[in-house]
């Protein structure tokens, strides 16, 4: 008990005090994981809304595959990641390896599953509902997958904090491809691992804590954001049948 109580004050005699060291790595963890939820929702958002109203022979193949990229273990997307850059790799001339964009990449992959599935199954379930009525005023399948993730808008918004989420948490992916390099390639989830092994535990509980922090920002801005969407009954407004047929 005494070990745990004097590693809690030190952590947070590390965050009144404002460590330079503890703060660095929580920017750093901060910038990979927006910079790679950026990258992933980009690409994400356009193939969840397209999947969600194309039907296509292959398109369950398909969503088999995606489902199954769901579930791989994010030390393994680590590995393709790093057999890619590696100097005998394909993308080796990119001379990413053990740097802040292998590290990007590596998080973009494993968030991108979540983002187009997510998005994919809203879109899905407003296509069933509106999608009859959009297509009988002219609207192909992608306008339809535009306009349908447009008003699905606030709830893909817990769709990007749930990727943010994912992408904050993750260890193995990253500490592969960026090799835990101090004052480079250090994020807080690794350095927790990293400063517990070696016995400086302040620091790794006050980094503990900050993730704490902002995986329950995270999670309250999801519950804050369903209650007000909730609360504001949105629905689909009825839009001009001339708009949607120029748009087509």
């Amino acid at each position: 008990m005494a070990a745990f109580t004097d590693a809690a004050l030190g952590a947070l005699q590390l965050l009144v005090e404002r460590d330079p060291a503890l703060w660095a790595i929580v920017g750093r963890s901060l910038a990979v994981s927006a910079t790679a939820c950026v990258l992933a929702c980009v690409l994400g958002l356009a193939l969840g809304a397209w999947l969600g109203v194309a039907r296509f022979r292959g398109r369950e193949a398909l969503l088999a595959l995606l489902n199954t990229w769901l579930a791989v273990p994010s030390v393994v997307v680590g590995l393709v990641v790093y057999l890619l850059l590696s100097r005998s790799g394909p993308l080796g001339f990119l001379g990413w390896l053990f740097s802040f964009k292998a590290m990007v990449l590596a998080q973009a992959l494993l968030v991108l599953p979540v983002v187009t599935a997510l998005t994919r199954q809203l879109v899905d379930d407003a296509e069933r509902r509106h999608g009859e009525q959009l297509a009988s005023l002219g609207a192909r399948a992608g306008l339809r997958g535009a306009l349908l993730a447009w008003d699905e808008r606030y709830a893909l918004l817990t769709v990007l904090i749930t990727a943010f989420s994912r992408a904050i948490s993750e260890v193995g992916a990253v500490m592969v491809v960026g090799g835990n390099i101090e004052g480079f390639t250090r994020v807080m989830t690794t350095a927790i691992a990293l400063e517990t092994s070696k016995g400086d535990l302040p620091l790794a509980l006050g980094l503990g804590w900050v993730l704490l922090a902002v995986v329950l920002l995270l999670n309250a801005g999801i519950a804050g954001l369903r209650r007000w969407r909730d609360r504001s009954g949105l629905a689909m407004a009825a839009l001009p049948a001339s708009v949607l047929q120029e748009a087509s």
